[in-house]
């Protein structure tokens, strides 16, 4: 055995340990195929954790979670916790914590999955999006005066600072020449109305450029890539973006693909702790029902391989996975699959095991 690594395991909410369940089935197959350890951390996360004890994220679970080589995340949200409160306290606590400044969300729609584009097929539909993941609207800046009253006042600020911006910005650039498809990266912004912050991004985007002659550098309003996203995803490569567009045009880029249940998505830091998650909610109503799609969880641990530099593993973990949606799944919607959430795990594990 080669090599091991130390997983933090984080199930979550609602189905997050379900579709969790399968991730950690399927790397253990693929783990045992390709010679590698894998040691499996598990930390109660989350709304029955924070309902029964009042802790969110203490302090000596980041201590532990910074040992790990990275962090397998299921899901958090819970409907008896109020909205944000679980959101911030541990996705972006997790997020700010150890600095992952890079949301990576691969949008491919594979052969046997419908998507709502007419005349689109799996040769329209692969492109990637890298979102700047640690400043922004998201920093927290900004605060509220007289709240409650006809004189309240809400102020929320988005911080871009020259070194979060660049640092995407070049991470963009060497995943787009390693991707090595169309080499065309586009900065979707706003730069005709959100003139301060996007004259940083679109400046700093334009100097980056030059070290990379062989990407051809793109730009688009983030309303234009909105359209285009529907009319012609083609034309997309890689796409880099800032906090608040990447999130909205990333649940756009979802639809597109399928839906949620297949989307996956990865919060890295390129010299750090890096965490992994399917895209999609806890979804608390169908807990426990066993027909939740756990794809998007098995393609997080692709993912998670990939930035591990286990690339066969990862690959196997793919193929995997395109058999079972092309073969294999009716629809990739809850409850539609024809399998059981741990139906799918077992046809994507039994696949490793024979390839």
């Amino acid at each position: 055995m080669s090599k091991k690594y130390n997983i933090a395991v984080v199930p979550g909410d609602g189905t997050g340990p379900e579709v969790i369940a399968e991730g950690i089935k399927v790397l253990e197959t693929v783990a045992d195929k390709c010679s590698f350890g894998l040691n499996f951390i598990y930390y109660n996360l989350g709304g029955e954790h924070y309902k029964a004890t009042g802790e969110i994220l203490p302090d000596k679970t980041l201590e532990a979670l910074a040992a790990s080589d990275a962090i397998y995340l299921g899901a958090i949200g819970h409907p008896d916790v109020k909205p944000g409160i679980l959101e911030k306290g541990i996705l972006l606590a997790l997020r700010f914590h150890f600095d992952q400044y890079v949301n990576l969300r691969p949008v491919r729609l594979y052969e046997g999955v419908d998507t709502p584009l007419k005349d689109k097929g799996p040769e329209h539909i692969d492109f990637v999006v890298v979102r700047e993941n640690t400043e922004g609207l998201y920093a927290g800046a900004g605060g509220c005066l007289k709240r409650g009253t006809p004189d309240e006042v809400a102020i929320q600020e988005s911080i871009n600072t020259r070194k979060g911006v660049e640092r995407c910005i070049r991470y963009a650039f060497d995943y787009c020449r390693k991707r090595s498809k169309r080499k065309k990266l586009t900065l979707c912004g706003k730069t005709n109305v959100l003139t301060f912050a996007f004259d940083l991004w679109e400046r700093a985007f334009r100097e980056v450029a030059k070290e990379y002659p062989d990407i051809q550098a793109d730009y688009a309003h983030v309303d234009a890539i909105c359209m285009w996203m529907v009319k012609n995803p083609e034309w997309f490569d890689v796409i880099v973006t800032d906090n608040m567009f990447g999130d909205i045009i990333t649940d756009l880029a979802a639809m597109i693909q399928g839906g949620m249940g297949i989307a996956a998505g990865a919060n890295i830091n390129p010299h750090g702790v890096s965490m992994f998650e399917p895209i999609g909610g806890s979804a608390p109503k169908y807990t426990g029902m066993g027909i939740i799609n756990p794809i998007a969880a098995i393609s997080a641990a692709q993912l998670m391989l990939e930035t591990l530099g286990e690339d066969r593993a990862a690959s196997l973990i793919e193929k995997g996975v395109m058999k079972v949606l092309r073969e294999d799944i009716k629809d990739v919607a809850a409850g539609k699959m024809g399998f059981s959430t741990k139906e799918v795990g077992d046809l994507i594990a039994e696949y490793i095991r024979k390839n």
